[in-house]
């Protein structure tokens, strides 16, 4: 499950392939993206096309998010605690799914539809590798790219506008756009590191145009494994941010 990327390039690349407006502000030169952060994705809003920072992590699901109540509130119930379920449930910290794979869900398939897609320019994405752990710590990283020279490459992702939750319990109820992208079964890259998914990769600006305008019975093709040859496992990257963001949300 990729849960960490990162976006080195600049504005115009991405205007060039996306045809998009910038709302951006200033892009950093190289930018580390973690769960619930604000990134750039280039999104379909109001019949045009925007570039802007969007926080990660699409709403869970309802049954996901009452399952974490229940849980909650049985544990405030053996400290002896009375327990108001319907506000409890109100407030439930939601920090967001991240990667999206079963779009026939109905939670998903309600935001299938061109105004709710986006894409998400990055340069390499992360996947924990436990087999070369050393000892304790951290779980080190492998990253992947279309290449050595790691290009200006996009996720097939959705977002929602104006999402009323709670994301952390000390910022209570909040109202924020969201996004996630699209997971798919991993190419030989990726498997040996991350057997169960790879993210969906968009190859070029044809494909960049079909999944931001095309109907969903033609865009929902784009949902399959980048081919082998277009993908490289980096050599060894510099260490990324020393202190990671410890509160990375619900990964669904």
């Amino acid at each position: 499950m990729c849960n960490l990327y990162n976006i080195t390039t600049n504005q115009e690349a991405i205007r060039a392939v996306t045809k998009a407006f910038d709302r951006l502000g200033n892009l950093e030169p190289s930018l580390d993206i973690y769960p619930d952060q604000l990134a750039p994705i280039v999104r379909n809003i109001g019949g045009e096309r925007e570039l802007a920072r969007v926080r990660w992590g699409m709403p869970s699901s309802q049954q996901a998010i009452y399952q974490a109540a229940t849980k909650r509130a049985d544990r405030l119930r053996a400290k002896g605690k009375e327990v108001d379920f319907q506000e409890l449930l109100k407030m439930e910290p939601d920090g967001g799914t991240t990667n999206i794979r079963n779009t026939a869900s109905k939670h998903w398939m309600r935001w299938t539809g061109v105004d709710n897609r986006c894409v998400v320019p990055f340069t390499r994405f992360a996947e924990p590798d436990p087999a070369s752990k050393a000892g304790g710590g951290r779980t080190p990283n492998a990253w992947f790219a279309g290449d050595q020279s790691e290009p200006l490459m996009f996720f097939a992702g959705f977002w929602v506008p104006n999402w009323q939750c709670v994301r952390k319990i000390k910022e209570g109820m909040v109202t924020c756009d969201l996004f996630a992208f699209l997971t798919t079964e991993p190419n030989v890259v990726v498997a040996p590191i991350h057997p169960k998914a790879m993210p969906v990769i968009l190859r070029d600006e044809a494909e960049v145009e079909i999944w931001l305008s095309a109907p969903w019975t033609i865009a929902r093709s784009l949902q399959r494994p980048l081919p082998d040859s277009e993908l490289v496992l980096l050599a060894k990257v510099e260490q990324e941010a020393d202190n990671p963001p410890t509160d990375q949300g619900s990964l669904l």
